[in-house]
């Protein structure tokens, strides 16, 4: 059967069976090409899919799934799916009320030019990045590429799917000057492969890199931190945590009893848009078939909202943002879409540290408390003049305390695949040190 038959055939056989039932079909095709030594070394290609199932029965959930798409695995899915269900002891859910959502192709063209061109992309990024004369290696130089194709019916009359992907172009290079050896990494991502630049995102990576050889280490104390966007959206993870309407559900937020309540800085504006002309994120519906929205998680330091798929709202007593995500083989979840900073006036560097980037996040950052003790890299500057790169330092505090003491923001954003921030300025943070 194909991936429609397949979902015909289950919504069929559990209305005659009186289950709710919601059933997602996926599937993702990635290519990725990477070079070395002026030849393409290793070409990969992958197709995978498969269609799950989330049934309701007496308000008890159960999930099943299956690769196979034959009339007997999809009867075992079924029944797997209802006796899951069957084995909880209670519950009290249910699926959205359903609608058309109809099909739209968020993609189009994007990644339908010749393989031919995608590898001449992959070498010229390495042969870039190998032009350096501070080069010592090139860890890695890859182009990839995702496509995925997302379909959704319901016993309640969802019915819709949506196709997207990317185009990506990235890799690592080590530099050295004298004893001196530093490591970079970026990765730039596009919807259309035509809007990657080779040979800019190779230079990137070496002018940020060459900026921190010869680094020396940095005095403990108390600085101005100037976050660069980069460095900011790695904190993102918390954030997404804080404001999810599972986290709430559990009790394990800290902004539990905080909505329409000062969290951040005036100047912080958080958003969520999943509508988003060209975000890599942006989906015409969330993974139970509610519309997609903007949504303001954090206006101009007010907490407004938590992200929600309709389990964790009705546990709350909100209502779904069209934040429901789940894989095929997964369970129904909460996720964010296109999630930025909103920008401000601007960023005066002046007397601190500019922090460029973050290390050992899973382990120096607790999302329940916030509280932060992470190694960074950075930039010493005094009066408004670059003085010294900066390493072997760590920069602790509590990020609800940091977005309540923001100075600044800078006047743009840049977006992090699927996160974006401006310069972030925060006065008096603590710097550990030699």
């Amino acid at each position: 059967m194909t991936f429609d038959e397949a979902r015909a055939y289950l919504l069929k056989r559990a209305e005659a069976e009186d289950v709710d039932a919601e059933i997602i079909a996926d599937e993702t095709r990635e290519l990725t090409l990477d070079a070395f030594g002026g030849v393409l070394s290793e070409t990969t290609q992958a197709v995978r899919g498969g269609l799950g199932l989330r049934v309701i029965k007496d308000g008890k959930t159960g999930y099943a799934s299956s690769e196979e798409l034959t009339q007997e695995a999809l009867d075992w899915v079924l029944s797997e799916a209802v006796e899951n269900a069957e084995l909880q002891s209670s519950g009290e859910a249910a699926l959205p009320a359903g609608r058309a959502l109809g099909y739209q192709d968020l993609l189009s063209e994007g990644l339908s030019a010749p393989a031919d061109e995608k590898g001449e992309a992959a070498l010229a990024f390495e042969g870039n990045l190998r032009s350096d004369p501070q080069l010592k290696q090139v860890v890695l130089a890859r182009y990839s590429e995702k496509e995925y194709q997302f379909a959704l019916s319901s016993t309640k009359g969802a019915e819709g799917g949506y196709r997207n992907g990317y185009a990506a172009i990235g890799g690592v290079a080590l530099l050295v000057e004298g004893e001196s050896i530093k490591q970079g990494y970026d990765i730039k991502v596009e919807r259309d492969f035509h809007l990657l630049e080779p040979g800019n995102t190779a230079q990137e990576i070496l002018a940020k890199t060459r900026r921190h050889l010869g680094a020396k280490p940095l005095t403990s104390g108390r600085y101005t931190a100037y976050f660069e966007p980069k460095a900011f959206t790695q904190l993102f993870g918390l954030l997404e945590y804080m404001l999810s309407g599972k986290t709430l559900a559990e009790g394990k937020s800290r902004f539990l009893g905080k909505l329409g309540k000062q969290v951040a800085n005036t100047r912080f504006t958080l958003v969520d848009d999943a509508t988003l002309d060209g975000g890599l994120a942006s989906r015409p519906f969330d993974s139970e078939g509610v519309l997609s929205q903007r949504l303001e998680l954090i206006e101009s330091g007010v907490l407004k909202a938590f992200m929600h798929n309709t389990a964790t709202a009705a546990k709350t007593g909100h209502q779904s943002t069209g934040h429901a995500s789940r894989s095929y083989k997964g369970v129904l979840e909460v996720s964010s879409s296109n999630l930025f900073l909103a920008p401000g006036e601007g960023v005066d560097v002046r007397n601190g540290v500019v922090i460029t980037g973050l290390s050992g996040l899973h382990a120096g950052a607790n999302p329940i408390t916030g509280d932060i003790s992470l190694q960074a890299l950075g930039l010493k500057y005094e009066a408004g003049e670059l003085v010294y790169p900066v390493e072997n330092f760590v920069i602790s505090g509590n990020l609800c305390d940091w977005l309540l003491r923001i100075a600044s923001l800078g006047s743009a954003v840049e977006w992090y695949q699927t996160k974006a921030a401006p310069m972030v300025e925060i006065p008096d943070v603590s710097f550990a040190g030699s």
